[in-house]
């Protein structure tokens, strides 16, 4: 009796901490209206989502009901196939199959103003591409066409920091989400339009403790401000693909500056290369490629990764600088939030920089997250050690 009463207790108590343990709730209709406010929906435009079967379902009835109650015409939800598909599935028939389901699918997407990317959805997928498709369209046709990349769950949302483990995903949820639902949007807009400005009139100067020390221009290459305006007067005005595309939570300014322009070292933390470890790698660039490296282990590992990507991995791509203060890296248990939208985060980033209207081709793209660089554009310090 007396084992049978501890047990129970032992139960109870269990039961009591679980229940203490904070969980997060998703406030499903903030997160719709948000994200229709964003759109800033004109009487009649027509909108629709683009999702994987079984992620965020329970949001989906929220948005389509903000769209009808915002003056739109709701044209509902486009899943993409489920996956992992079954091991049984050829992968000839999937590639045949995704290849004529595109031109069909933008066939069905013409009168599409404006579709949101729930997770799940990527460019694998021929929904996902035949909207892009449309995108594309629009930089000449400037009817105002838009998504929404609403891509929380993805595997590359979030990056640990060197000796870090990422947080719980219920951690990075509540994390998006008090972001989506609490930035001062017109602040963050404010100060990319400042930093954007800034860019065009001045040489970019990047240094850190570790020896980074690389200089370049922007020229008059578009700087792309996801700063969450998702309306059709902002993305008529949009100059490259990602001027389309917009992120939510917002909060970083894109530009590939004048690769000729690109000189000096780029020194990394702790990092992986082709699968493997790299310590003390240092990238020297002359007129935008890279023409040495050095590592205190790992080079090899570098080289193979590069030579396997060709001659876009030796490209620089682009520089991405985080505004948002919500999604800043904590100063405790630190993680790199949503693609480095955090205040004071840098991205540089290596391969092809098309879609931000750049010169470098191939298709390889390697995101490099940075949080301890000093920014200073025209003598002026925009970021300072990692801190705005």
């Amino acid at each position: 009796m007396r084992t049978r009463s501890c047990c129970l207790l032992l139960c109870v108590i269990c039961a009591v901490t679980l229940s203490a343990q904070p969980r997060l709730t998703f406030d499903y209709p903030a997160i719709a209206r948000r994200l229709v406010q964003q759109l800033a929906l004109k009487p009649g435009e027509r909108v629709l989502s683009i999702a994987h079967p079984g992620t965020f379902e329970e949001l989906q009835p929220w948005i389509r009901y903000e769209v009808m109650r915002a003056g739109g015409i709701d044209l509902g939800v486009v899943e993409v196939l489920r996956e992992p598909v079954p091991d049984a599935f050829e992968s000839a028939v999937l590639i045949k199959g995704a290849r004529e389901a595109r031109a069909h699918y933008k066939a069905m997407f013409r009168d599409v103003d404006a579709a949101i990317m729930m997770p799940g959805a990527n460019t694998s997928h021929p929904a996902y591409l035949a909207m892009q498709d449309w995108l594309k369209d629009d930089l000449t046709e400037h009817r105002g066409r838009r998504t929404i990349h609403f891509h929380w769950l993805e595997a590359g949302s979030a990056y640990p920091i060197a000796g870090q483990p990422l947080p719980s995903r219920a951690q990075m949820d509540g994390a998006y989400q008090h972001a989506l639902l609490h930035t001062d949007y017109q602040a963050l807009a404010a100060v990319e339009r400042r930093f954007a400005d800034a860019l065009r009139a001045g040489e970019i100067h990047i240094t850190s403790p570790l020896g980074t020390d690389l200089r370049f221009r922007v020229g008059d290459r578009p700087a792309n401000l996801q700063d969450g305006d998702a309306s059709a007067a902002r993305a008529a005005q949009g100059k490259v693909l990602v001027d389309h595309e917009i992120e939510l939570p917002a909060g970083v300014v894109r530009v590939a500056p004048l690769e000729e322009t690109v000189d000096g070292v780029l020194a990394f933390p702790p990092s992986q290369w082709d699968g493997r470890p790299v310590e003390g790698l240092k990238l020297r660039f002359a007129r935008g490629r890279v023409v040495e490296i050095t590592a205190s282990s790992g080079r090899d590992a570098v080289d193979a990764e590069m030579r396997r990507a060709g001659d876009a991995g030796r490209m620089f791509r682009e520089i991405g600088v985080g505004f948002n203060p919500l999604l800043s890296v904590p100063d405790r248990e630190p993680w790199i939030p949503y693609y480095g939208y955090g205040a004071g985060v840098v991205r540089l980033s290596l391969g092809d920089n098309t879609e931000l209207g750049g010169n470098v081709t191939g298709g390889y793209v390697r995101w490099n997250f940075f949080t301890d660089l000093t920014v200073t554009v025209g003598g002026t310090a925009w970021v300072r050690n990692g801190k705005m």
